[in-house]
């Protein structure tokens, strides 16, 4: 079991298997090329597995899959094969934006995959253009849709904005509700690679503009979940993510790992270890060693909000998240 100094039992990795994306978000990587890390520079998916058995043999029962867009990299319902085969009981999810998610979804699902999230921002073709830096939204619904037909559990995220997409968020909400998806709004994250004139909406502010039409009641948090949950009068579940506030970090229980191997304790936090060298020379009890002492270190909480909050160099790209 792997257990930080502050007593949480860390049992989640999200993996992401390349920094390449094909949208330019505003509030992720708006300026950066269309350029990528050479191929040789990443951990093959058999190099990324061996660690992944480690993961799981020291206790880690949650696995995300991210990247930038990790339907980018070939063979990737090979990857989660391998990891299904090793561990079936393991929460084998994946965060895309569904760009490439139609022709996809039956080999993922095929292959072991059991969820996925997708973030939805806006359901105006002309607004997604505006976010993503390209007409996306029609593929992205097509593959939502396709998802769901072939029996993916679909969670939604959405990114509330002013003067972007505010205006929006009972239309996304009702459009998941109207096909069992749950969603959660994410607040805006600052984060030194995105537009500077972005302006998140708040948790206080966007529970105003839900209440001018549903009634509901406030559950908190579920166990390790960033998310803080509300139930409606009918019964549909929404959540928010707040990561200015203390209790997004308390119960976290995550670590990340980057295509090339490095393993980050805290989605704010630069710093790192790379277990990559080790793994590629096969040395397993090095690695072993790199991901006991980045638990070890891990941070009780990120740098976001307070007086002496800043804006995260961070690149999201490169991890997910």
């Amino acid at each position: 079991m792997l257990i930080d100094s502050y007593d949480r039992v860390v049992d989640y990795i999200r993996i992401s298997v390349t920094e390449r994306c094909n949208f330019r978000c505003n509030y992720c990587m708006p300026e950066k090329p269309f350029s990528w890390v050479p191929k040789e520079n990443l951990l093959t998916f058999e190099e990324l597995f061996e660690f992944v058995k480690v993961c799981i043999d020291e206790g880690v029962k949650k696995i995300r899959i991210t990247g930038g867009e990790p339907l980018l990299r070939e063979g990737l319902d090979t990857f989660i094969k391998m990891i299904y085969d090793y561990a079936p009981e393991i929460d084998l999810a994946m965060t895309t934006n569904a760009f490439l998610l139609k022709g996809a979804a039956q080999k993922l699902k095929d292959a072991g995959l059991k969820r996925i999230n997708v973030s939805i921002d806006t359901l105006k073709p002309e607004v997604a253009r505006d976010i993503a830096g390209k007409d996306v939204l029609e593929n992205v619904l097509a593959g939502v849709e396709e998802a769901l037909k072939v029996g993916l559990k679909v969670k939604v995220n959405m990114v509330p904005m002013k003067t972007v997409n505010a205006e929006e968020i009972i239309d996304v909400l009702e459009y998941c509700k109207a096909r069992g998806m749950s969603i959660r709004f994410i607040e805006y994250m600052e984060n030194q690679h995105a537009k500077a004139e972005i302006k998140g909406l708040k948790s206080p502010e966007l529970l105003a503009l839900l209440r001018e039409k549903y009634s509901f009641s406030d559950d908190g948090f579920d166990g390790a979940s960033p998310s803080h949950y509300y139930t409606m009068d009918d019964g549909y579940r929404f959540g928010i993510i707040e990561p200015y506030e203390d209790d997004f970090c308390k119960q976290c229980n995550r670590i990340r790992l980057t295509a090339e191997g490095n393993l980050i304790p805290c989605l704010y936090f630069d710093e790192a270890m790379s277990i990559g060298e080790a793994v590629k020379r096969g040395d397993i009890k090095g690695a072993t060693a790199v991901l006991k002492e980045v638990v070890r270190t891990k941070p009780e909480k990120n740098r976001w909000g307070g007086e002496d909050g800043e804006s995260s160099n961070r690149a999201f790209y490169e991890t997910g998240g």
